[in-house]
């Protein structure tokens, strides 16, 4: 049985605004809704998460999900909750990054379905032989310039100007909704609370252009516990793509989650059930050392985003780093998730000439890295048994030989618990 979508988004907190009529428009029938997707960049982000569930939950309740990838507004710029313009791309760089972003959101959706298959359009279709002079007369004129400047997006924008280009941009906006409308049957746009103001511009010019009901459903905007921005880390947005966020940074990211967070955002970003999830909860609130949701909510959307092989090393990097593990579980790793674990770790580059007969563990940790400052503060180290090779321990007479080399060139040094250093031998 499917569920109710604006029931399910509301025990999630997925519900920011709704128009009236469109809850009982889902209720009366399958309809087809739909969620744009900015393509300027190769990669969708976990901030796109929210409109990505979305669609989720709207096709397991019955619904027909459509994404919208927006090869043309990406070439205008939306002002929506921006300070200023945005840099326009070229439509090569815009075709590679719709395309990119298009395998992203196939890994959610399921295009397959006979009933309510999940499907994906591009403005720039629709818009690349539309002239201006056609635009303006066959839009442009329905909507008047006191209705534009009510919006809120563009009331933000007007002490520091903004330009027609993005002024024009809730007409564009729209128009694809109402595209949509008459071509693909869809009555409701999802979105940010952000885009209320463009969603409401296409209901109106559907019914200024057909004398028919459109309707809208906006989802709020996240932001953290603690007052900072969801979806950022140190190394800036975490990405859905692995090469610019890794499996393991990806989970780290959501298991170091703050527990108010994690009750929030396991309600938003997985598919567990009502009762499974009040459940951990409650656990979780008895017990928030053993960081029950955090652990659900990490590996849950990891496995969704980036598959059961890359949590399952994300996993094994996360109790190399914070556990007990040794030499074979460092092996266990490609080089590529190895080097990923220990980015940003201290490296010294040596010859491969230096391992000889073997090479001191004291050299190795001062004279020949400068990883200490001192031959004297390595003996100290070895001495108060600080130090480890490859997550083994080993005292002050220890060389490192050609064995110890991880994929044949790395070997790990470690002082206490935190401090790792890597050689990379060549």
């Amino acid at each position: 049985m499917n569920k109710n979508f604006v029931e399910e988004l509301k025990w999630r907190g997925m519900i920011h605004d709704i128009m009236p009529g469109a809850e009982e428009k889902l209720n009366s029938g399958q309809t087809s809704g739909y969620i744009g997707f900015d393509p300027t960049a190769d990669s969708l982000h976990i901030g796109n998460l929210v409109q990505i569930m979305t669609l989720v939950h709207f096709q397991r309740s019955g619904h027909k999900p459509i994404a919208l990838v927006g090869g043309a507004t990406g070439m205008v710029g939306d002002p929506s909750g921006k300070s200023q313009e945005r840099n326009l791309l070229n439509i090569e760089t815009l075709n590679h990054n719709v395309q990119c972003v298009q395998k992203q959101l196939e890994k959610f959706l399921d295009f397959s379905s006979s009933t309510n298959g999940a499907e994906i359009v591009n403005n720039y279709d629709w818009f690349q032989n539309f002239s201006f002079l056609d635009f303006i007369r066959d839009v442009g004129k329905l909507l008047t310039i006191n209705y534009m400047l009510a919006k809120d997006s563009v009331k933000n924008r007007l002490e520091n100007g903004m330009s027609f280009t993005e002024f024009s941009y809730q007409l564009i906006q729209g128009y694809d909704f109402y595209w949509l409308f008459e071509n693909k049957n869809c009555v409701i746009q999802l979105g940010g609370s952000d885009q209320w103001g463009n969603i409401v511009t296409g209901t109106e010019l559907i019914r200024k252009k057909t004398g028919k009901e459109a309707f809208a459903i906006t989802t709020p905007l996240i932001k953290k516990a603690d007052g900072s921005k969801f979806g950022k880390s140190e190394q800036g947005n975490i990405w859905l793509d692995a090469e610019k966020t890794s499996p393991y940074q990806f989970y780290q990211y959501w298991l170091n989650v703050s527990d108010d967070d994690a009750v929030h955002f396991i309600k938003i970003f997985t598919l567990f059930e009502k009762d499974e999830i009040f459940s951990w909860i409650e656990a979780h609130q008895k017990e928030p050392h053993l960081r029950i949701l955090q652990k659900k909510l990490a590996e849950d959307i990891t496995q969704r985003v980036h598959g059961l092989i890359a949590l399952e090393s994300a996993k094994l990097a996360t109790e190399i780093l914070f556990g007990k593990s040794n030499k074979e579980d460092l092996e266990k790793l490609n080089e590529k998730d190895f080097f990923a674990l220990f980015e940003g770790v201290p490296i010294a580059e040596l010859n491969k000439d230096e391992l000889g007969n073997g090479l001191s563990l004291i050299d190795a940790l001062s004279a020949k890295s400068q990883f200490l400052p001192s031959n004297a503060e390595a003996k100290r180290e070895l001495k108060s048994n600080s130090i480890s090779v490859n997550k083994n321990k080993i005292g002050e007479d220890y060389l490192i030989k050609t064995s110890d080399l991880i994929h044949g060139k790395y070997v790990l040094l470690s002082k206490g618990k935190k401090n790792n250093y890597l050689i990379k031998f060549s």
